[in-house]
């Protein structure tokens, strides 16, 4: 999650907000990502989407079997079903997002998808309450 946090003050120093994902891969980084939803112009550009994009590059393949995702906020709704087809293994999330977040719908992950919320969550609400108090 760390990395994942490196990512995410990529996207604050952009002034995108500062969400960061990584993808793991037998203990491999194989996919990076932070939002860039401003600089591309492009509502689809999360943090998960880009990394689950270098991750697919990487690998060669559109699953993301036995792969785990680090993000520092809760996925989307659109991230979440991008992950549900990814078949990604394990989606490790820092901070819940109550307005935003998949879960609000319930479980849309895979069936096979383990879910872990609440890693470094701390660490990573601050990052988000700093971007958007500074924007205030």
């Amino acid at each position: 999650m760390q990395l994942a946090l490196k990512e995410a003050q990529k996207a604050y120093d952009l002034g995108e907000v500062p969400v960061g994902a990584i993808v793991v891969s037998n203990h491999k980084i194989i996919g990076k990502g932070h939002n860039l939803t401003e600089q591309l112009n492009d509502v689809t550009a999360h943090a998960e989407m880009q990394a689950i994009t270098a991750a697919a590059n990487y690998l060669g393949a559109k699953y993301l079997v036995d792969c785990t995702l680090y993000v520092t906020l809760e996925p989307c709704v659109m991230c979440g079903g991008a992950l549900y087809w990814s078949q990604v293994s394990r989606v490790v999330f820092g901070a819940t997002d109550d307005k935003r977040g998949c879960s609000i719908l319930g479980n849309i992950y895979h069936p096979k998808t383990a879910i872990v919320g609440g890693v470094l969550a701390t660490d990573c609400a601050d990052l988000m309450k700093a971007f958007f108090k500074a924007r205030r």
